[in-house]
């Protein structure tokens, strides 16, 4: 019966302790969205089209089903102002390297000067969204409101 008396003392002590150490604990934070980072300057002549007025270079990856629904909204952006370029990893790694790419799907579109005006990561970009945003950083004040978009 002792026995039976010391071993309940000790689960009623373990148990007092797990709620003391369970109530110290704080909760894990709100998750946080990431930002992940886009080039703030592009060497015209490592792309495709460096003569043209813009340039927009999309990296990408070949295994990523978010990189290829953002070439599909991307490619028709091309134009004689525009040229747009696609980078997969596989075929790229120096320019990946070379630019800092962390994740894909990465669009930015540079100027004449190969500065960064716009830049996108991620999958939760709409073909409207960045359809418009590429014309706010081309024109700026030619689309009402903010498109919703990160700029660089």
């Amino acid at each position: 019966m002792q026995r039976l008396l010391v071993a309940a003392a000790l689960v009623a002590l373990v148990a007092v302790v797990a709620l003391a150490v369970g109530r110290r604990q704080r909760a894990d934070a709100p998750s946080q969205p990431r930002r992940w980072p886009v080039p703030a300057q592009l060497d015209r002549s490592d792309f495709e089209g460096a003569s043209a007025a813009w340039l927009g270079a999309l990296f990408t990856s070949a295994t990523c089903d978010s990189c290829a629904r953002m070439e599909q909204m991307v490619r028709p952006l091309a134009s004689p102002n525009l040229a747009v370029t696609v980078l997969p990893w596989q075929d790229h790694k120096a320019l990946h390297d070379r630019y800092g790419i962390q994740a894909v799907p990465c669009f930015v579109l540079a100027d004449e000067q190969g500065v960064v005006r716009y830049g996108a990561v991620g999958r939760d970009v709409t073909a409207t969204d960045l359809w418009a945003a590429v014309a706010e950083a081309r024109s700026p004040g030619s689309t009402p409101g903010d498109p919703g978009l990160s700029s660089a």
